[in-house]
């Protein structure tokens, strides 16, 4: 099996052209295929407001009304996913820009509506593995912003996390997949105030433990349950990084485990 490598970037890493660049220039260094997903909520929440389009979050979630969605495709797919893929050329990865529309690649959802109307958020349902095989093995680098559609015309916002392991999850049966979250810490802290207190290996078990006891909590509880489902799924290796952490390989970070 061909390996390969799924990173996911977000948060500051993504919104601070310096360490944006750094992380690029690791990422062509990472041997053998791969594929970035990215997210831009800082850049979407900024142009938002020069819009003048509130910004509505609902526990670190956004709310996705139908100006918003205009935004965010307009910012995701267009703003910060054009600026990485022009960035790789000039690192000399022959990339592509693609959202989950593109090639059909990632079907989904709207999201029922139980506590929280969400607005125009999309679960994901299916990724076509075909089509996206056929790019890697022309050294093509996708570069996938967080937005899918329902394949009825419609585009919708999906969490970055949650489409990098349900990638993840679908090229698993064909590829050894290893997939890293890259954000500005060096990990998952045992400590939120000390950011040397990185947990070397979390377990499922582990990670319940300190999400009671508040350790975890926030945006890093999506992340490690799309981090254990893809696992699940037969993803080989999960890590949780910061850029020094994709340029070292060395497992430095967060490994998960079952």
């Amino acid at each position: 099996m061909q390996n390969i490598t799924i990173v996911k970037v977000g948060g500051k890493v993504v919104e601070t052209p310096e360490s944006l660049s750094e992380l690029l220039s690791d990422f062509v260094k990472i041997p053998g295929l791969k594929i970035l997903v990215h997210g831009g909520g800082r850049s979407a929440t900024k142009i938002a407001e020069k819009l003048g389009v509130e910004t509505k979050m609902v526990e670190g979630r956004r709310i996705t009304d139908a100006e918003t969605l205009d935004v965010v495709t307009m910012v995701y797919g267009g703003l910060v996913n054009k600026k990485i893929v022009a960035s790789l050329q000039a690192n000399g990865a022959n990339a592509i820009g693609l959202t989950g529309a593109d090639l059909n690649l990632i079907k989904a959802k709207k999201r029922p509506v139980k506590d929280i109307d969400y607005g125009f958020v999309g679960d994901v349902e299916s990724v076509q593995v075909e089509e996206l095989t056929a790019l890697l093995n022309q050294n093509v680098v996708p570069v996938i912003a967080p937005l899918t559609h329902d394949g009825q015309g419609n585009m919708l916002n999906t969490n970055a996390d949650t489409m990098a392991s349900s990638l993840a999850s679908a090229l698993a049966p064909f590829f050894n997949v290893s997939l890293m979250y890259c954000f500005e810490k060096k990990g998952v802290l045992s400590n939120p105030n000390d950011d040397d207190a990185v947990i070397s290996n979390l377990t499922k078990d582990l990670f319940k433990e300190y999400q009671q006891s508040g350790v975890i909590n926030e945006g890093m509880i999506p992340k490690l349950d799309n981090g254990f489902a893809a696992l699940s799924k037969g993803v080989a290796k999960v890590i949780i990084t910061n850029t020094q952490g994709i340029a070292s390989n060395d497992g430095s970070g967060t490994i998960l485990s079952n």
